[in-house]
């Protein structure tokens, strides 16, 4: 079976140190030159985020870059005297300005979402069912079934209190056998003599008789 490849490992962002001297860099280059270098930092932010909005605000920035130098060069001397000429030192300063704002912030958020949310871990992907093979058990316990409308929830029944057994009772003993009374014993010898005396009797009528 083949496994689920090698990730590409993420790309490691540069120290915070060198990131903190390139804004500064580019920056103050932009403000020496009173922003005539100022599509430096969109450059700078495009290569690095590769979006096409920062490409575009680049090619937005150097164009009114170049507009701003077409101005300034029509003034007739060292001065700005013309609407022309102050057009373009307006441009060139407001253009700087927005620009510092949206480089070091676009710059600092790229760079923060690279460090961080690059490296969240994914969850695994859940294993494919393998029939015949006993399946592990699952890792929360399945939540209870919620009752049906118009139901009521039945109550727990009451646990019954324990009941101690009886206690073992000693074993009673069996009473002796009577002995017949000696009042039995002569009565019954006095009827067996008196079944003998009878039967005498009757043996001599028979006798007598003959």
């Amino acid at each position: 079976m083949h496994g689920h490849g090698y990730t590409q490992p993420v790309k490691q962002p540069p120290p915070t140190g060198w990131l903190v001297f390139l804004r500064v860099l580019f920056v103050t280059l932009s403000i020496l030159s009173l922003g005539f270098l100022t599509w430096t930092m969109p450059l700078r932010l495009a290569i690095v985020t590769r979006k096409p909005l920062d490409w575009g605000l680049f090619a937005a920035v150097l164009a009114v870059d170049i507009v701003s130098v077409v101005l300034l060069g029509s003034e007739p001397g060292d001065e700005i005297h013309t609407a022309g000429g102050w057009t373009g030192l307006g441009l060139l300063l407001g253009t700087l300005v927005v620009v510092i704002a949206y480089y070091l912030s676009a710059d600092v958020r790229h760079f923060h979402q690279l460090r961080y949310g690059g490296f969240a871990p994914h969850p695994a992907p859940a294993p494919a069912p393998s029939y015949g093979y006993p399946q592990p058990p699952a890792p929360y316990p399945a939540a209870p079934l919620a009752p049906m409308p118009g139901h009521p929830i039945p109550a727990p029944a009451p646990h019954a209190p324990a009941v101690p057994p009886p206690p073992a009772s000693a074993p009673v003993p069996a009473p002796p056998p009577r002995r017949p009374a000696p009042a039995r014993i002569d009565q019954v010898r006095a009827e067996l003599d008196e079944l003998s005396d009878y039967l005498r009797r009757q043996d001599g009528g028979h006798e007598g008789g003959r």
